[in-house]
């Protein structure tokens, strides 16, 4: 099989910094390419990634400026990357909403993969293409989804990317946007709570600006509260690998959560606040705990009895790159035949 995929085009691949979907589409093309699969990315010009890359745009671009250039951006980008695909590849995987409307006029499967929260407005555009094979990145993402052709694959990520830390260090750890939902604010109510220092981790995007001046940097005293700004994939291994705790005090339906699976391959557990994916991905008492309050997640911290071997082990079993890219081979192939079964009837007169 051959397979086209077509990740945004605004952060290279792999992410410098930023980048979820990225992160996702780094791992999942290592994991096929180990397999065997063969594939070309569509990504932009400033991707490192050893597989071979088209692009019609050379930079980067993040974070987004304008709103309604970026679409169009999009647009053009997933325009050109099907066109070009259209007489190599088997299948088309595509990572972003746009290409979608380019669907009708490609005899191609086409796959998508769902990264967002749910938007109602997206699921109605959704509907519009019923023959497109959606995969959620969890189970209650899927459920809120109402497709024909819909499965859940989780994430996974390449643990040896992560370094195993089993000593800790005597500090907290946060990573993500520095957002409302992300609630980084909560995690310093913990930190307070537990009397255990914070490092906060994670990129200031322009629209939570506001909030990071009222909510959080007037907590931040580079002591006992410390934000260390945005890490890269070395960075984000060390911060994370030896803290006591990663925490993920949530406000919103998370889609998925690749930092937990992150802080698990280190051997950290995770404190999380439930919402959306949380419950799928936490197996509470085993990598991390799930809490209904800052109070109990603080209980937890202060009496953490994980250990970091085992939250290690889980994370390898559940969350490897090598499982998601043999589910994902796994619908490829599904495709490819139902495809080929289709091709081979009997026209009847």
């Amino acid at each position: 099989m051959k397979i086209a995929l077509i990740a945004p085009p605004y952060i290279s691949i792999p992410p410098k910094r930023y980048g979820g979907t990225e992160l996702f589409i780094c791992a999942l093309v290592l994991g096929l390419r180990k397999r065997g699969v063969d594939l070309t990315l569509y990504t932009n010009g400033q991707s490192t990634i050893p597989v071979p890359c088209r692009f019609l745009y050379e930079n980067e671009d993040w974070p987004l400026r304008d709103e309604a250039e970026a679409n169009l951006k999009g647009v053009n980008h997933a325009a050109w990357a099907i066109l070009d695909a259209q007489s190599e590849a088997d299948i088309i995987h595509l990572n972003s909403a746009p290409g979608l409307a380019l669907q009708r006029f490609s005899n191609l499967p086409f796959v998508y993969t769902v990264h967002h929260s749910y938007e109602e407005p997206l699921n109605r555009f959704y509907s519009q293409f019923p023959d497109v094979s959606y995969v959620t990145i969890s189970d209650f993402q899927r459920e809120r989804l109402k497709l024909r052709r819909i499965r859940t694959i989780h994430h996974g990520i390449d643990l040896a990317n992560y370094r195993y830390h089993p000593v800790k260090e005597q500090y907290l750890s946060f990573l993500g946007r520095i957002a409302p939902m992300k609630a980084p604010h909560l995690a310093i109510e913990i930190a307070h709570k537990t009397g255990i220092p914070l490092k906060l981790a994670g990129e200031i995007q322009p629209v939570f600006r506001d909030y990071w001046e009222r909510m959080v940097k007037p907590q931040v005293d580079g002591k006992f509260i410390e934000y260390v700004g945005e890490v890269g994939l070395e960075e984000k291994s060390e911060l994370v690998g030896k803290s006591m705790a990663l925490l993920f005090p949530i406000q919103w339906d998370e889609p998925f959560g690749l930092v937990m699976i992150e802080a698990m391959a280190c051997g950290t557990p995770v404190l999380a606040l439930p919402g959306g994916s949380v419950i799928e991905v936490v197996q509470d008492g085993v990598s991390g705990y799930i809490g209904s309050s800052t109070d109990e997640l603080a209980m937890r911290a202060a009496n953490l009895d994980l250990k970091p071997e085992s939250v290690r082990a889980y994370a390898q079993e559940y969350f490897s790159f090598e499982r998601m890219a043999s589910d994902y081979i796994d619908l490829y192939s599904e495709l490819l035949d139902s495809r080929a079964a289709s091709q081979a009837e009997p026209i009847v007169a």
